[in-house]
């Protein structure tokens, strides 16, 4: 009896610890796959269908579940494999914001889950949509591997990380394919890829210190905070003049050019060169979320990127 009770205890200890295993795992790729950057993601997808009736269209659902976690733990999963000595360097990962850092044995188990998570979906996708949406997806694959491959890989060849950013549009297209609306301006293109380059840079200035003790080049780490800073205020300050002048939205350019504001004190009056802390990278965190969500349901309301003056 006593024998039959030790084997249960012991059976309940083992069960216990794979749950906790498994919630482990869950949490991981969760944190892996960045909630907290999600709002970039969305902004994308969204854009085409401002002003259209979707919103009763499966396909747009199913396209707008794939543009969260499946799209961010592809993309950030796959840069997490690359960078992982790195992110041990990083004290802004193990977080839902800025991603998580994880131990061996958690990596190892990536690529499945970026596979088990993206083929339904990639799947479903190119039967809806025939071969135009192959091959985006294909380009989305392909824009992942030049950036994270071990030896030629772009993101540590500076300027070419930036240039990857194109790649980004590509769930433009695929939004558009997919909910059969009308293409964007070029200009929307144009302001977009702005502002992922603004937003890639913002990242690349928080991860100077540990890409530099890394021995990993990017734009940041060569020209140093104050430059690349001045970068993305040239950048934004852009951005707010494609606002003004081509697409004529003053309230969007007004609250972008509150965040550019914030950028020319940050520069030159409140950190300068200051290195960043945790807390505060985290409540950038959370005012980007705030300022990403709060101007998508506007850009929707506005349609301002599907027409120019």
């Amino acid at each position: 009896m006593c024998l039959v009770i030790r084997s249960a205890l012991r059976s309940d200890v083992s069960y216990d610890r794979e749950m906790t295993r498994i919630t482990r795992l869950l949490v991981f790729w969760l944190k892996t796959s960045r909630p907290g950057l999600f709002f970039q993601w969305i902004w994308l997808y969204l854009l085409p269908v401002a002003g259209t009736d979707v919103w009763s269209s499966e396909s747009f659902w199913v396209g707008l579940c794939f543009a969260t976690l499946p799209l961010s733990l592809l993309v950030y999963g796959w840069n997490d494999l690359a960078d992982s000595e790195l992110d041990r360097l990083n004290p802004r990962k193990d977080s839902f914001l800025f991603g998580a850092r994880g131990e061996a044995w958690e990596r190892r188990t990536l690529p499945w889950a970026i596979i088990a998570v993206n083929l339904p979906f990639f799947v479903w996708l190119i039967a809806q949509s025939g071969v135009e949406m192959a091959w985006i997806l294909v380009g989305i694959v392909a824009v992942n591997a030049a950036y994270n491959h071990p030896r030629w890989g772009l993101r540590g060849r500076p300027p070419l990380e930036l240039v990857n950013e194109l790649g980004v549009l590509l769930l433009v297209h695929l939004s558009v394919l997919l909910n059969g609306v009308a293409q964007l301006p070029w200009q929307t293109y144009l302001y977009l890829y702005a502002f992922t380059v603004h937003a890639h840079l913002v990242g690349e200035v928080m991860d100077i210190e540990p890409d530099r003790k890394g021995g990993r080049r990017t734009v940041a780490s060569v020209l140093g905070r104050r430059w690349t800073k001045g970068v993305i205020v040239a950048l934004v300050a852009f951005e707010c003049g494609l606002l003004v002048f081509v697409f004529g939205d003053l309230v969007l350019a007004a609250i972008l050019a509150a965040g550019l504001v914030w950028l020319l004190a940050d520069l030159l009056v409140i950190f300068k060169d200051r290195v960043y802390t945790v807390a505060e990278m985290r409540l950038f965190g959370i005012a980007m979320n705030l300022a990403g969500y709060g101007t998508i349901l506007w850009a929707l309301y506005a349609g301002t990127f599907s027409r120019v003056l």
